[in-house]
This record gives C-alpha cells, sequence and structure tokens, in this order.
C-alpha cells in the first residue's frame, strides 16, 4: 500500500515557539511525529527559519530591515539550522536533505522535472528533503509570504495528499470571534472567497506572512485538488493530533 505524502511548511514563527532562538525542542517534536507515522506518511518539509537561526550567532554591521542583510543573514544561518535538523533527526533514526529553491525553478519545465526526480530518489531511500528559499539570491521571499507560496507550488509539483502549513493559531478564526476575544475556528472552507472576508492583516514577529499569505497558498493547492490544513505548530503532537482530528484547525478543500 502506498504512503500517503505531506508537505509540511513550518515557519519561523513556529520554530522559534515565539522566541528569539530556534528551538530544538520544536524540532524535536516534528522529527518524533514524522517517525511515528513512518508505516503511512512520507514527508516533504518546507522550512523557514535561517535568518532566526542566523540572529542567535551574529549581529551585522547594518539594520537587519535591509534586504540584503537579510540576505547575508539566511546565508549563516542556513547551515545552522540544518545542522539543528539533522542533529534531532538522526537520533530518531531519521535522515535529512537539503533543497534549496528560488521561484524561477518552477517557470523552466526541466528544472521542474530535476526538482520531483531529484525529490522522488530522496524520498524513496528515507531521506526527509528539508526546503527552504535560496534567500540569497531571492529577494521577494524575505519580503513577502514567508515561504507559504513556494510549500504551494512545491505541494502541486510533488502531487502531495495534504499540505500542512503550521502556524501560531488554531487554524482561521472567524473575523466576529477575534473582535468578541473568543477565537472560534473556521474547520471546514470550500469556498475562499468567503474565507478572505474573515482574514486581518496581522503578521508574525519573525515571519513576514500573515494568514493572507496562506490562504493565496491553499488557492494554488486547491486548484490542484490538494487539501490544506491550517493547523497550530506551537502545539506538541500538532501533526498526530490534525490527522486523529483532535485539536481545531482549519481545513481547505
Amino acid at each position: 500500500m502506498a504512503k500517503k505524502r505531506i508537505l509540511l511548511k513550518i515557519g519561523s514563527n513556529t520554530l522559534t515557539k515565539e522566541t528569539n532562538h530556534i528551538s530544538r525542542g520544536k524540532i524535536e517534536d516534528l522529527g518524533i511525529q514524522i517517525a511515528a507515522l513512518n508505516d503511512e506518511y512520507e514527508f516533504i518539509i518546507v522550512s523557514s527559519g535561517a535568518i532566526a537561526a542566523a540572529k542567535q550567532f551574529v549581529k551585522l554591521d547594518n539594520q537587519d530591515k535591509d534586504v540584503f542583510v537579510k540576505q547575508a543573514l539566511a546565508s549563516i544561518g542556513q547551515p545552522h539550522l540544518m545542522r539543528i535538523y539533522n542533529e534531532n533527526f538522526k537520533d530518531l533514526g531519521l535522515n535529512t536533505s537539503q533543497c534549496l529553491l528560488s521561484y524561477s525553478d518552477f517557470e523552466k519545465e526541466q528544472t521542474k522535472k530535476n526538482i520531483v526526480n531529484t525529490i522522488n530518489v530522496l524520498v524513496k531511500n528515507n531521506y526527509i528533503p528539508i526546503i527552504n528559499e535560496n534567500d540569497t539570491v531571492a529577494t521577494d521571499e524575505i519580503r513577502f509570504g514567508d515561504n507559504d507560496k513556494l510549500a504551494a507550488l512545491t505541494a502541486v509539483l510533488l502531487n502531495v495528499d495534504i499540505l500542512i502549513i503550521a502556524t501560531n493559531t488554531n487554524g482561521i478564526y472567524t473575523k466576529n470571534s477575534i473582535h468578541d476575544e473568543v477565537p472560534e475556528t473556521i474547520k471546514l472552507v470550500n469556498d475562499l472567497k468567503s474565507l478572505e472576508k474573515e482574514i486581518g492583516e496581522s503578521k508574525s514577529s519573525h515571519g513576514t506572512g500573515g494568514m493572507q499569505s496562506k490562504i493565496e497558498a491553499a488557492a494554488i493547492s486547491k486548484a490542484a485538488n490538494i487539501e490544506t490544513w491550517i493547523v497550530n505548530g506551537l502545539n506538541d503532537n500538532f501533526i498526530l493530533k490534525a490527522l486523529k482530528d483532535e485539536i481545531p484547525f482549519t481545513k481547505i478543500v
């Protein structure tokens, strides 16, 4: 029986658990869940966090809002981020690999085929591809979207069954419930236009994407008949619990 394929997108705010440093505990939590699901699911990860990882070690001479400083920080932080993944996953018997992609890669047919073939070989040989935007040469994703769009494009390219976007809320809340300060999760969505009326413009402290970028990502996946789940990644075992429907989250079908 073929395994189902999940693409997990995890952003900086989740990886840091809303602190100023990458949480080894959260990365271990991801690994434990992936190991537990290994017989039924294969995973591809799209991970932010390179810039957040660099900020633990260095302070560059410039204002870090400057895009070139962010690119430099990404270059410094990416090896540290991968080392943390590798160390934590290896202890659980999981192998990792790094793939850096840019949006231009999705515009060329041959490059897209190369991506699919390479990632399929990695997954077949029990390596978990950990994908990030190639921030050193690309500026769009540092400023907009926090890898949400990259995750959706990759999900479509790899024909995954589920795109899980980990965030710091229990999915998408109704606008009225936020106003009343009693957040209520929208659990099932068929119509993205109606959903757009419910969202605000808030952005996370480390990431650059708010709920709007997640809905745009979901639209890309929905067009390819891929479900998008927006789940609170700050919770331990959030993937296992979402699969068992034990926590509130937003499912876009």
